[in-house]
């Protein structure tokens, strides 16, 4: 059962809470204080926190309870730059209200999740402090960047000492054009790739004398762009192949370049693993007679969640407060579900609506801080006032 009571007095509100976050101004990877207030909000209803720094990143823990079944929030507390001061109609760490919405970085991704997820925790608990099972807190300041000291050392840790999360809500801004109208229950696969071309640098009028990387290159890439990889299956869309950079030569047009750079990216699906695609890759530029060296960085593999427990609580909660049925999509880019879905967890993400998350002028809804934390009560209630 339970250890701890909860706080004395009315859970905090939630749009208070989101722009005492955004005063925060914590640019990946510094947390800007957001979880020192996270934890004073979680302390005092008998969770057990624990602070968990990697390197220049800040990470907790907070647990509530020590039987199972458990389920986790979430989610991240850094935020990506702001860019230009001067194109944002309101400084990006001074939370402004205008015509019902929330103006600041991090209004939608993800601060008014976290207000949200502590505002529903402090109301289920003060409501049943004997709840059945855990509740638990996994908060980073490493999402936004790299993403190697945060969600994924904290679920490196938990596993070494047999923690178990049964069921996890991503607060990832997660809605299309209403709160609650799409929920993620997968996320692709993200497999980048450097490649490094190699040639003979020469003078243009000699092109005996050299080998051009750049035209040694355009044949491969030119059909690993074209290839249609898979046509995606009943939970995911087709995979995806993109070039993002391509460098090359002196800057002279006379000089035939030795050397051509090109970054490209796999967002896949189930219907391949990083090896197939790795190995596809480089069979085509063998074929084509390029000399090249690849190096690999797999960002995440894909991950799907079944229906089962957490998705019927959380497209219940959605039903139940926002009145709609939502479509269940694994869209998107990545997210640190994609460290927690391995261990065995149920993953859905649940968050604000995304159109504005990392543009000037990011924004949330006033009325949809609300609903959202009515949402994850719900799911407390869904999951742990039952069986």
């Amino acid at each position: 059962m339970p250890s701890g009571s909860a706080r004395e007095g009315d859970a905090p509100h939630a749009l208070a809470l989101t722009r005492e976050l955004i005063r925060r101004a914590s640019v990946t990877p510094d947390d800007g204080g957001c979880q020192e207030l996270m934890i004073r909000h979680l302390a005092p209803l008998g969770f057990q926190v624990e602070r968990l720094p990697f390197g220049d990143v800040t990470n907790f823990w907070a647990r509530r309870g020590a039987d199972g079944p458990l389920l986790a929030f979430a989610g991240h507390t850094d935020v990506v730059p702001p860019g230009p001061l001067e194109a944002w109609t309101s400084p990006p760490f001074e939370p402004h209200l205008r015509n019902g919405l929330l103006y600041g970085r991090g209004a939608a991704d993800m601060k008014s999740s976290l207000a949200a997820m502590l505002v529903a925790t402090h109301r289920f608990v003060s409501d049943h402090p004997d709840h059945r099972g855990s509740i638990a807190f996994l908060v980073t300041s490493d999402e936004e960047a790299d993403a190697v000291n945060g969600t994924v050392k904290v679920v490196e840790h938990l596993r070494a000492r047999g923690t178990t999360i049964d069921w996890c809500v991503v607060g990832e801004p997660s809605s299309r054009a209403r709160i609650g109208d799409v929920i993620r229950v997968g996320r692709r696969g993200s497999l980048n790739g450097r490649l490094t071309v190699h040639g003979v640098q020469g003078h243009v009028a000699y092109p005996d004398a050299a080998s051009n990387a750049i035209h040694s290159a355009l044949g491969a890439l030119d059909a690993l762009a074209r290839r249609t990889w898979d046509a995606g299956n009943a939970s995911f869309p087709p995979t995806g192949f993109q070039i993002s950079n391509i460098a090359a030569g002196t800057g002279a047009s006379n000089v035939i370049p030795g050397t051509l750079t090109v970054l490209f990216n796999f967002r896949f699906n189930t219907e391949q693993t990083a090896e197939t695609l790795r190995a596809e890759v480089e069979r085509t530029l063998r074929e084509a007679g390029v000399r090249f060296e690849i190096a690999w960085q797999l960002s995440g593999a894909p991950f799907l969640t079944n229906p089962g427990s957490l998705t019927r609580a959380v497209r219940d909660a959605v039903r139940d407060v926002g009145g709609r049925d939502p479509e269940q999509s694994t869209g998107g880019g990545t997210s640190d579900g994609r460290f927690i879905a391995p261990t065995g967890a149920e993953v859905v993400e649940l968050g604000p609506v995304n159109a504005s998350i990392h543009k000037v002028d990011e924004h949330v809804a006033v009325a949809d801080v609300d609903l959202l934390a009515d949402m994850y009560q719900r799911v407390l209630q869904n999951l742990l006032l039952r069986g």
